[in-house]
């Protein structure tokens, strides 16, 4: 059997508890808490069966390794992942939109982007194994069940699946301040992944080359770039205005 992980917040644990309540192992509850938004949380868990363990905010906090935990934490089992990103994509009918992530380290980052990717309809999330963060629980939470619900791929060598993602027919698009052409002079409706750097540092060099073109996305004001998170929200949702004709 894997070995249990640690989800903890409304939001994450929620998502796991509507979508797949038989793999909650254990439910652990701040008894102290009463309110409203705690009592629903309490009548969805006991519609699904599950008896909630009441503990006290220093055994939460112990449990899910943060104070940020919000009087919810549970210990589950981890659901099964698609095997491998070549099968995901052999099983999509339409044009993948893929969201490539370079050197992003904090989890609070891959969080937002993992949650970002779920609005947005992103089909993965792909990053490399030795310049990123894996899914933790802090990440889990930041991303509010998205962790749950986007497929995450960390792969050994990011270049070599771009050129895989490339003989796809997938256009491989890089973020970077020094493009000249626009994010909204680019057509996204066909197989697109979009190529995001860590906030500062940008794309590593060979990631930027391996791309099939660079954009920026317009600066206005003073500050010189975006938070990969929101620079992520910003490239996938024209992506997704693109594809809906909005």
């Amino acid at each position: 059997m894997a070995t249990p992980k640690v989800l903890y917040g409304f939001h994450a644990v929620g998502v796991r508890l509507r979508t797949a309540p038989k793999t909650i192992l254990e439910l652990y509850v701040d008894a102290t808490r009463k309110d409203a938004r705690m009592r629903q949380f309490l009548q969805k868990a006991q519609d699904a069966g599950l008896r909630p363990i009441e503990a006290d905010g220093l055994r939460l906090s112990r449990l899910a390794g943060s104070a940020g935990h919000q009087g919810v934490v549970a210990r589950v089992e981890p659901l099964p992942v698609t095997t491998s990103l070549d099968d995901l994509l052999d099983g999509l009918e339409g044009p993948p939109l893929l969201l490539v992530l370079d050197g992003v380290t904090d989890p609070h980052n891959l969080g937002a982007c993992l949650r970002v990717a779920d609005g947005a309809g992103a089909h993965a999330v792909i990053a490399p194994k030795d310049h990123a963060v894996g899914i933790n629980a802090t990440v889990a939470k930041v991303a509010s069940g998205a962790a749950e619900t986007v497929p995450y791929f960390m792969v050994t060598n990011l270049a070599r699946t771009l050129t895989e993602l490339k003989e796809r027919n997938i256009w491989c698009l890089g973020l970077s301040d020094e493009a000249t052409q626009t994010l909204y002079q680019s057509d996204l409706k066909g197989p697109t992944a979009l190529v995001l750097g860590a906030e500062g540092a940008g794309l590593r060099q060979l990631t930027r080359k391996t791309c099939d073109a660079l954009v920026s996305i317009p600066m206005l004001g003073a500050v010189e770039s975006l938070n990969v998170s929101v620079a992520s929200g910003i490239c996938l949702y024209e992506a997704v205005r693109q594809r809906t004709g909005a």
